[in-house]
This record gives structure tokens, sequence and C-alpha cells, in this order.
């Protein structure tokens, strides 16, 4: 093969593979046989995916209407190379159609014709003539054209995929609604987009936002995330919970004290309202704010001014107060418990948080994701859960919400013996727990369940270790480092074997 033509097929092969977008692809196809073959009237017609009939997708260089050229020979030409699947090349198009009236009509002197085949389907031809001169064509008219064909085809495939897929993408992300700008949080269900949509629209401004939801439903997640989605990332995030700090510490906690203001105040303090300036306070479970603290709170977020305990100087902050709880604050500022004022105050932007018992779709990814993060803590290679697990998963009612599901997968790992969760390591809480999650670390939960184990067969440690999935000699050797650790505090282990 000549030089030249490995040096054009070189070329449009990096060009066509630069092009993504279909319609651009198209003329650039028509035009680049054009150009290399000289010749001068040219049409790139696509194959319909359903019917396979071809039609003129690009049309150059045709004075009449595109139709009439597929008349008589053009059409009988296509129709032969597209059954056959072969290139032609007719250098002289008179001798090759004596008395073809639409070659004569045309004055088309040279003709070239080319399927574009990808997979084996078809995906479309390629025609050209010339009208200038006989042999205008050369013999390595077809040592070009097969090969061309075969890049345009290929070419065209994978622009059409990448369109396709582009359009799919939108699609997807469209359902999704803002999911992806809280990869943070899990969830794609209806109720949680329908809170992503709600984040989306106050990440921008300043206003309060108040977060309702039961226990565990990640409140503080949520909040986290408006911040370091916003304006304010690059500023802290304070977060206090009012209900876990005694009343006569969390009014200096908030606003900081004096030195001398009350007797164990050795030095100046800053409050958390200073430490959040610029950024963003947290107020986690606000319906415990006690009383006598609503009115300093309130004038804080009226006036952006704080004053320490025992100053007579205020200060100003420039700060978005967020605030969470799992009561109905309304509730409260009609039952006088806590001031009304206030209450409109920090409810300009209300969020509230589905249980998850409303988001049973987000159960599976959820618990694949508490899977991940667990055996990565503790070093155990569980990569997967049982169908009867996940369903098991799924039809629990969670009154602890996330917050249960989190510890029961951690519980879940700690039990599993083998490379998947099965449907006995999802060991969810009896009605006489209360629905309340489980709270400890992973040996402490470990410890409990073993325990419980023991319990429940009577002390029998043969029969909880097999229900357990565990070795009679790993059982007692827990039992026994767990005795050593804590044997005052530790009660009475079951002796039946």
């Amino acid at each position: 093969m000549p030089g030249d033509v490995y040096e054009a097929l070189f070329r449009v092969s990096q060009l066509f593979n630069s092009i993504l977008d279909p319609d651009a692809l198209f003329g650039d196809v028509l035009d680049e046989a054009l150009r290399t073959m000289n010749a001068e009237r040219g049409l790139l017609l696509l194959a319909d995916a359903e019917t396979g009939k071809l039609a003129v997708r690009v049309a150059r260089h045709i004075d009449g209407p595109v139709e009439e050229e597929l008349s008589g020979v053009s059409r009988t030409v296509l129709d032969e190379v597209v059954s056959k699947k072969e290139a032609k090349v007719f250098v002289d198009a008179p001798a090759s159609f004596p008395g073809a009236q639409s070659i004569i009509i045309a004055h088309v002197r040279s003709v070239a014709v080319a399927p574009l085949i990808s997979r084996e389907r078809l995906v479309g031809a390629i025609y050209v003539d010339s009208r200038t001169d006989h042999n205008v064509f050369s013999d390595d008219a077809l040592l070009f054209l097969r090969p061309f064909a075969s890049i345009a085809a290929l070419a065209i495939e994978n622009a059409r995929l990448c369109s396709g897929l582009a359009a799919e993408t939108g699609k997807l992300r469209s359902a999704l609604g803002d999911w992806q700008q809280f990869p943070e949080i899990v969830g794609r269900s209806a109720a949680m987009r329908a809170v992503f949509e709600m984040m989306a629209r106050v990440i921008p401004t300043d206003a309060p936002v108040l977060i309702t939801g039961e226990t565990g439903t990640g409140k503080e997640l949520v909040a986290r995330a408006i911040h370091y989605s916003g304006p304010r990332k690059e500023a802290a995030f304070v977060a206090v919970n009012c209900g876990a700090i005694p009343e006569n510490l969390l009014e200096s906690e908030l606003f900081g004290h004096r030195k001398g203001s009350f007797t164990g105040a050795v030095t100046d303090k800053q409050g958390l309202f200073e430490a959040a300036n610029g950024g963003t306070l947290f107020l986690d479970e606000v319906s415990d704010l006690p009383r006598p603290l609503q009115p300093k709170l309130l004038r804080a977020l009226q006036s952006g001014e704080v004053r320490r305990v025992g100053d007579v100087e205020t200060h100003h902050v420039n700060v978005r107060v967020m605030s969470a709880t799992n009561r109905d604050l309304g509730q409260l500022a009609g039952e006088g418990t806590f001031r009304e004022d206030l209450y409109y105050r920090l409810n300009v932007i209300p969020i509230e948080l589905p249980p998850l018992r409303q988001r049973r779709d987000d159960i599976p990814l959820l618990a694949g994701h508490f899977l991940a993060a667990s055996a990565r803590r503790q070093n155990k290679k569980v990569a997967g859960i049982a169908k009867p697990a996940i369903d098991k998963l799924v039809n629990s009612s969670w009154p602890g919400n996330i917050r249960q599901l989190e510890n029961t997968m951690e519980r879940a790992v700690v039990l599993c013996s083998g490379d998947k969760l099965t449907e006995s390591d999802i060991m969810l809480p009896q009605p006489a727990d209360n629905g309340m999650p489980i709270e400890g670390t992973a040996a402490q939960i470990e410890k409990r369940v073993v325990l419980d184990r023991l319990k429940a067969f009577n002390g029998n440690r043969t029969r909880a270790a097999a229900s357990l999935g565990i070795s009679r000699r790993t059982l007692l050797n827990k039992l026994a480092e767990w005795k050593r650790e804590d044997e005052a505090g530790q009660k009475p282990i079951p002796k039946s074997e």
C-alpha cells in the first residue's frame, strides 16, 4: 500500500477518534472521503436501527433534490454494495453502466461506494462521485476506501454510544436530584431526594435552619453537609448538644466568660459563638435549651452580638446558626416551655428527616456502607450480605433509625465467620429491648452478644459457640480474657457445658 494512503488513514483515524459529537462526525467523515479521493460530490447515508433502510444524513455539492441522486444507478450501486457488504469503485461509470440514463443525465464519470459496517452490523454507507474526469479514482482507491469505511463506521458507533451515555447520565442525574451533591449522605429514595433538594436550596444562604427528625436519623450529618458545601466551608463548624451540658455551665459554653466571673473561672474563655465566627454553630437538641438562656440566644441571633458571662462588653460575631431537635418545637412553643419568638427565629428553613422505616429502599445501600466501614475497622474480609439477611434488614421497623442500623451492622461483622453476612448474623433487638439502638464499641458489642447467647442457651458453651459460628475454644478464650479484664465487675459467667 502506498505511503500516502497510510498517512491518510492515520490522519483520519486520529481525527475521527477525537470527535464524540455524532452530528459533527458525520460531516467530517464525508468531507475526508471527498478530500482524500479527489471526489466532487458525496452522500453519507445512515441505516435505520430497526429496518436497516438507508437515508441521507449529509450531502455535499448536490445541485438538485437529494432523492433524485438516489434513483437509477446510484440506488442500484448502493443496494449491491450493502447486500454484498463490499466496497465498489467504478473508474469509468458510462462504460460500467452503458445506456444508464441517470449516469448520462448527471454526467457522472467515476463512482465509489462503501458500506459502513461495525461489529457485523450495517451503520450506513458512503457514496462519492466525479463528473469532471474519467479515472479520477486511482487503482489505490479501494485500498483506501475499505479501511477508511471501517474506521468511519467504528467512530460513528463510538460517538453514538458516548452521546447516548451522556444523555442517560443526564437522566440519571435528574432522577437522583441533588444526591450527588452530598456523597457523604447515603440515600436515593424519594424521601431523601426531597431532603437533598431542600439542602441544595439553603446552602448559598445564611438563613437559620431547623432540622427535625427522630433520634438517629442523621440530623448533625445533614447540618455538616450544608456547611461544608456552602460559602462558609473554610471556616469552623462547631457543634454542641444543648441537653448534654449542665444548665449552670451551658451559658459559659455558648457565650464565654471573664476571669473571676464565677468559681472556677480562672481565665478568660471565648464561647462557642466566638469559636464559630465566620462559620456555623450547630445547636443539637435545642429543645433542651434552658428557658433562662433562651432570651440571650435570641439576642445573639437578632443582633449578631454576644456578651461573655461577667463581661460588660459585647462581641460581634458572624455566625450561621443551625439547630436540631427530635421534639415538636412548635408544640413546645405553644405550651410556653420554649419561647415562641426564638422558635420562629430558629425555624426560618425547616428540614424534616424521614425515619428509616419510611425510606426502606435505602436500607441495602446503608447496610453495605456500614458493612464496608466496619470490616475495615475490624480488619475482617466480609464482602457482602446474603439476600435473606438483606430481606431481614429491610423488613425491620428500626425504631433507632440509622444509628441502630449502624450498630446492628457493627455487631453482625463481629459475629460473621465467613466472607458474607448471613441472616443469623443479623441480630435485631427483641421487644424487651424497647427498640433502643445498641451502643458501645465493637469489643463491647461482641462481649454483650456472646453473653446474651450464653444466657439464651442456659450457659451451654458448646451450643453458644456453635450458634455464633466460632469454636468452643475461641469462646473459652474470650470468656477468660474478659474475666481477667474486669473480674471484679463481671457478672458470673454461666458454667454449664
